[in-house]
């Protein structure tokens, strides 16, 4: 279950840096802590208080960014329908190819949610 994870996870990664190149100019609020794959390993003491961002925030986050995505592609879609030269076929396929795995990833991390949840909730007591 966790190899499965850890694969998505890598995948973002990857396709992060892709986007936001070596140096990244991505918001230290998007990394994906490392500490989350192996639960039991100790991070120096460190306990994650109040100054960090909940789950529920980052979900929406996670969320709104497939969602720009999926808008991101479907204007680039309209833009070459109409003849937009700036909309080359290549950019678009591209835009339409990132939004779907966004999407899948996107299902996938509910789909497990929801098997955890089921679990816990079969739990005996």
């Amino acid at each position: 279950m966790t190899d499965g994870i850890s694969s998505i996870l890598s995948q973002i990664r990857a396709h992060e840096m892709r986007t936001h190149g070596p140096g990244g100019d991505a918001a230290p609020g998007k990394a994906i802590d490392p500490g989350l794959l192996n639960p039991g390993a100790s991070r120096a003491g460190a306990v994650q208080g109040a100054e960090g961002t909940g789950f529920m925030e980052t979900l929406n986050k996670a969320i709104d960014g497939v969602s720009g995505a999926q808008n991101h592609a479907g204007a680039m879609q309209k833009a070459f329908e109409m003849g937009d030269p700036n909309a080359d076929l290549a950019r678009v396929m591209v835009a339409m190819q990132q939004s779907q795995v966004a999407f899948r990833a996107t299902v996938e991390v509910r789909n497990r949610m929801v098997q955890a949840y089921q679990d816990v909730m079969n739990m005996p007591v």
